[in-house]
């Protein structure tokens, strides 16, 4: 169980849409729910779908940071898949397009092989055997799930770590954008931070390790220094290092 808590880490910090973070609290709450109850293959269901959500975040963000890629990415798609998914306002909708498997092939984006893509997408084949009626249980005892869990678990990490490149250029066009604190949505600056930063990109604790990792004094001779020196003391001060920066 507490290997699997640790993916809260690399989901999203908070949602601005409230029906997505209802879902992400319901998926939660379903797999702590059926996990402590020995229902394990029901627990599995949930933690499935929150590592897919996992992966969705990421291709946004990827999307969102290498857009002309992206849309390389999509040849071989119909054409109508290749404008609506430039189009979807939410990682959520990735899937009303695409199958599972094929959102896979966008972390080859960030430098993943092949034989990588294929780890990653290992769950979905294990998943569908489990929606479907077989007449067998899967996952039988606590040591079988946690040994998924601690499968599907490395692979997060994986990802994540091939992701740092893709959030670095989400925070450095962040800061470019608001070097004219005239031209910030809000005030203060931890609100333009939360709202045109966290929620925007979808940003999670992992992510924004990496963001607080980065030189802000290597932009002090670029216009709008000071107004970028506070957002980024801001998401420091918002944001505190956790377990992410001491497993780092």
């Amino acid at each position: 169980m507490d290997e699997a808590l640790e993916l809260g880490a690399y989901l999203p910090q908070s949602l601005a849409n409230a029906s997505e973070q209802a879902y992400l609290d319901f998926l939660w709450s379903a797999f702590q729910t059926n996990y402590q109850s020995e229902r394990y293959e029901f627990a599995s269901l949930a933690f499935h779908l929150l590592y897919m959500s996992f992966v969705s975040f990421s291709i946004w963000q990827i999307r969102l940071a290498r857009p002309d890629p992206f849309a390389m990415a999509m040849v071989g798609f119909r054409s109508d898949e290749e404008g609506s998914l430039m189009d979807c306002e939410s990682p959520f909708k990735f899937y009303d397009r695409l199958k599972e498997s094929q959102i896979f092939r966008f972390l080859k984006l960030i430098g993943c092989t092949n034989q990588q893509v294929g780890e990653f997408a290992k769950f979905v084949r294990r998943r569908n055997k489990i929606a479907h009626p077989t007449g067998t249980v899967f996952f039988n005892d606590r040591a079988a799930i946690d040994a998924e869990i601690a499968d599907m678990m490395k692979e997060v990490g994986n990802i994540e770590a091939h992701m740092e490149p893709v959030i670095l250029e989400l925070y450095q066009r962040f800061l470019a954008d608001r070097a004219d604190e005239e031209l910030w949505s809000f005030a203060v600056p931890g609100d333009e931070v939360t709202a045109n930063l966290v929620h925007a990109n979808y940003m999670s604790a992992a992510d924004l390790a990496y963001c607080r990792a980065f030189d802000i004094e290597s932009l002090r001779d670029e216009p709008g220094f000071e107004a970028k020196l506070a957002l980024h003391q801001s998401l420091v001060a918002l944001y505190p290092p956790d377990e992410i920066d001491d497993a780092a």
